[in-house]
């Protein structure tokens, strides 16, 4: 255990904790400025370690911002990943439900992620693009096994084009509804759904 100034005893952190704990301060630090404008420097000296163990953990600053957006990613899938034998449009709302409340609860991590795209460094906006290409492939699966949309999706080869607009739309609605737009977490939930189902709706042509 170590002792901070004030004599109280302070639980060493275990090497994932400490991870987390870094990953977290660069959330922060990357949804508040660009990619370059982030130092290492910084990120040590908030987390109250030294330069060398942040190293230790993350080679480069590159493989840090990498850590941070696949840390979001994998929580995004987790919270909306679909539940087998239901059908889509009743998953639509629990799935944006749990999507929004994340966005919420994470704001600092949400941005991060999508602001890793702006990035310079190609092997992080690779890691963002693999990232995006799981939620893709996540919500197609959803679909191609739901027995309203499958069949019609079978004949629809605009639907991978569908949902990577869906998958935009959804992404700046959000990001401006954590800038402060006038509108309820229901009222963005709803708006969201209506524009996947708009998109998948059969052509009446």
């Amino acid at each position: 255990m170590a002792v901070d100034q004030g004599g109280r005893a302070r639980r060493r952190l275990s090497t994932e904790e400490r991870r987390e704990q870094l990953l977290a301060v660069g959330a922060r630090l990357f949804s508040e400025s660009p990619y370059d404008e982030v130092w290492i420097e910084q990120v040590a000296e908030i987390a109250g370690v030294s330069r060398g163990l942040l190293y230790h953990y993350f080679p480069a600053k590159r493989d840090f911002f990498a850590a941070v957006v696949e840390r979001e990613s994998e929580r995004m899938l987790r919270m909306t990943a679909p539940v087998p034998g239901v059908p889509v449009r009743e998953q639509l709302a629990a799935g944006l439900d749990a999507y929004l409340e994340y966005v919420e609860a994470h704001a600092h991590g949400y941005r991060a992620f999508h602001r890793a795209d702006a990035a310079g460094d190609q092997a992080v906006r690779r890691v963002y693009r693999r990232a995006l290409a799981a939620q893709e492939r996540q919500i197609l699966a959803a679909l191609a096994a739901d027995p309203e949309f499958g069949p019609v999706l079978e004949n629809r080869p605009d639907t991978r084009l569908a949902v990577r607009g869906w998958l935009a739309f959804t992404t700046a609605v959000c990001l401006e509804w954590l800038r402060g737009a006038q509108l309820g977490r229901d009222q963005v939930r709803d708006l969201c759904a209506r524009a996947l189902l708009g998109l998948l709706a059969p052509s009446t042509r």
